[in-house]
């Protein structure tokens, strides 16, 4: 009976961590699944390969349309799509972006008027190398 417990206990730490690690996977497919089948047109999405674009039609049953601009339209399979993209959180993150870009510009228009002649350096460029033919 003792000779038999090892070999039982190390079975058990193996197939534990397997078992816990394919449900984990199951639950990660079907929520993918969900959402490739909830998806409707107007909604904002992001492609695996990380394009962003807007659903135009899901009438196939393994195709979507994807408008990536203004009048250009083009097919995707169902399974390219990797997340629904909120639209009020894209807005606060252009928000944010513009917000940064007008600090920094007026960060080096102070920082222009603020320098020194004598604080100014030249930057030397190296002669181009030549290959021998």
């Amino acid at each position: 009976m003792e000779g038999l417990l090892l070999p039982l206990l190390l079975m058990l730490v193996l197939a534990v961590p397997l078992i816990m690690g394919t449900r984990k996977q199951k639950k990660a497919v079907a929520q993918q699944q969900e959402l490739q089948n909830s998806l409707a047109p107007g909604d904002r999405v992001m492609t695996t390969s990380g394009l962003y674009a807007t659903v135009a039609d899901v009438s196939d049953e393994s195709t979507i349309d994807l408008e990536i601009a203004d009048g250009v339209v083009t097919t995707w399979l169902r399974q390219a799509i990797r997340e629904r993209i909120d639209p009020m959180a894209a807005e606060d993150e252009d928000d944010d972006e513009d917000s940064v870009e007008e600090t920094a510009d007026e960060s080096a228009t102070t920082s222009d008027s603020d320098a020194e002649p004598d604080s100014v350096t030249t930057a030397q460029v190296a002669e181009p190398l030549e290959h021998k033919k």
